[in-house]
């Protein structure tokens, strides 16, 4: 019976590292949820949506080439 008592505390360092990871990556998804959505507060100038709609055309063109 000593080697259920030995990983009994193993278990508890596993599960406590294994929670701290789920945080972790939990707070890093939120981030970059942030960061994938637009702010609705900042009006967009005219030129700067125009220029990302045409690098993301070129962006999309240029991945189907297949280099």
């Amino acid at each position: 019976m000593p080697s259920t008592e030995t990983s009994a505390p193993a278990i508890a360092d596993s599960r406590e590292a294994c929670s701290e990871y789920v945080a972790h990556l939990q707070f890093h998804m939120t981030l970059q949820a942030r960061n994938l959505v637009p702010s609705l507060s900042k009006q967009r100038d005219r030129r700067k949506t125009l220029l990302h709609e045409t690098q993301a055309d070129f962006e999309k063109m240029v991945s189907r080439q297949g280099f």
